[in-house]
C-alpha cells in the first residue's frame, strides 16, 4: 500500500483486530450496522462472501478514501450452518452436533476501496474429538462459546477439542491472513 492510504476494518472482533496487525500497523475500526441476516438458501461460502460485502459497503459508503477490510465467519456441517450460539442450550447443541467429527469453517472476505471491490471466501476443515456431557457443560461455563461461529474457539479453551486441521488456521479464528495478504496487491494497485 502506498503511504498515506488509510484502512479500516469494518469489524468489532478483537481477533479480526489482532490478525489485521500482522498486515497492517495501523488501521481504523469502523462498525457498521449492515444487515448480517444469512442469504436464504445460499451455500456458506457464499453467504459469508455476501454478508463481508454487505459490512464493506456501508463502511466504504461512509469512508470512501480508504481501503476497508470486512469479514464474516460461519461453520458448517452437514450441510446447516452455524452461527452464533442464541444461548446455552443452543451452542451445548452445536457442540454436541461437532463431537468426534470434522466440519467446515467459512470466512468472506470483501475488500472494498475507490470503486473497487473483491470478495472470496476461504473453507477450512477441522476435526473435533468426541466430546461428553461433562466436557460440554465445563466449556459453556467458560463463556467462550457464546460470541463464536459454531460454539468454539480455536485460539482457546476449545482448542482442547480439536484434533487436525486442513487449511488455514488463521481463517479458524475470522480472518484469513494470507488470502488478503495475496490479494491487497490486485486491489492497491
Amino acid at each position: 500500500m502506498k503511504k498515506g492510504n488509510r484502512v479500516l476494518l469494518a469489524s468489532q472482533s478483537p481477533r479480526r483486530r489482532e490478525l489485521l496487525k500482522l498486515l497492517f500497523a495501523d488501521f481504523g475500526i469502523c462498525v457498521t450496522n449492515a444487515d448480517e441476516t444469512l442469504p436464504a438458501g445460499a451455500p456458506p461460502g457464499d453467504a459469508v462472501r455476501e454478508i463481508a460485502l454487505r459490512k464493506a459497503r456501508a463502511a466504504v459508503r461512509e469512508h470512501s478514501d480508504a481501503l476497508v477490510i470486512a469479514a464474516d465467519t460461519v461453520v458448517s456441517i452437514d450441510r446447516m450452518i452455524l452461527g452464533k450460539p442464541r444461548g446455552a442450550a443452543d451452542a451445548a447443541q452445536m457442540l454436541r452436533r461437532l463431537s468426534g467429527r470434522t466440519h467446515q469453517v467459512y470466512t468472506g472476505v470483501a475488500l472494498c476501496r475507490g470503486g473497487h471491490e473483491e470478495s472470496f471466501f476461504v473453507k477450512t476443515d477441522v476435526a473435533f474429538a468426541p466430546l461428553d456431557e461433562c466436557e460440554i457443560a465445563w466449556y459453556l461455563a467458560t463463556d467462550e462459546p457464546f460470541d463464536k461461529a459454531g460454539a468454539y474457539g480455536i485460539q482457546g479453551y476449545g482448542a482442547r477439542f480439536i484434533t487436525g486441521i486442513a487449511g488455514d488456521y488463521f481463517n479458524v479464528m475470522g480472518l484469513p491472513v494470507n488470502a488478503i495478504y495475496e490479494r491487497l496487491g490486485e486491489i492497491c494497485r
